[in-house]
């Protein structure tokens, strides 16, 4: 008789999890995912009012959600709520900002704006669940939602691909720190995908041709393509996986 392998687990039952930019969007629908497969998730985010009707959702449904107010520009504040909410096994970190201008244009200020949440806030966030899980000796994951962006150019997007690949390098070099420890870190890369905050691209039928013709498998993302992915990287099916992107792209950046 064949002795056959058996599939690695994608259960979250006992795991703590930290979803950042949880209240819409991509991190919605990572929390939600990370919440139905059995972890115990923390919603973190700026706007109050949204985590909370969010958790009211999740538990509506017996699955285990908290809500954390929590603005990841701010260093400090961050620090000081992983260090006392945690130790976290898994982040998901999905806040991030953008602002498409001609690189000629780009003012200092718009600049720190952009990577003030997207590169300052996904370190120090990162930085923050690392050392949580080094002082209890325990292994996680730690994932930042990137950018297809994070691997090509993009016009009017210099500020943005800059903030997204630095993401890519320290996720590198993290994740070689953190080896030994068993604390895994990696990135998700998605193309366009339609949330509230991408309708002003998607209201533009020029906008929508040109990265229907950019993405291969001939579609612009939903949330949905982003939670099997975030599922995967979460959990132990992906424990041999590190210091990588999951590229969620319709093929966009295999030219």
């Amino acid at each position: 008789m064949i002795d056959l392998p058996s599939t690695p687990s994608f259960s979250l039952a006992g795991k703590r999890v930290l979803v950042a930019g949880a209240s819409s969007g991509i991190g919605l629908g990572c929390a939600t995912a990370l919440a139905e497969a059995g972890g115990d998730v923390v919603l973190a985010a700026r706007r109050e009012d949204r985590l909370k009707d969010a958790v009211d959702a999740m538990t509506a449904r017996g699955w285990k959600a908290s809500a954390l107010q929590l603005d990841i520009a701010d260093v400090l504040e961050v620090e000081v709520s992983v260090e006392k909410n945690g130790p976290f096994d898994v982040l998901v970190n999905s806040a991030g900002f953008a602002l498409h201008t001609p690189a000629t244009e780009t003012t200092p200020e718009d600049f720190d704006r952009v990577m003030n949440v997207n590169l300052r806030g996904a370190y120090f966030v990162t930085r923050a669940v690392a050392k949580g899980l080094i002082e209890a000796g325990r292994p996680g994951s730690l994932i930042n939602m990137s950018s297809q962006m994070a691997h090509v150019g993009g016009i009017d997007r210099a500020v943005y691909c800059a903030s997204k690949f630095a993401v890519e390098g320290f996720t590198k070099a993290m994740a070689l720190e953190f080896g030994p420890k068993q604390i895994r870190v990696n990135t998700i890369c998605p193309t366009f995908i339609r949330t509230p905050l991408t309708e002003p691209t998607f209201d533009n039928p020029d906008r929508v041709k040109w990265i229907e013709e950019k993405i291969k498998l001939g579609r612009t993302g939903e949330v949905q393509d982003i939670m099997g992915a975030v599922l995967y990287l979460a959990s132990d099916a992906s424990s041999l996986v590190t210091g990588t992107s999951l590229l969620v792209d319709g093929g966009w950046t295999a030219d």
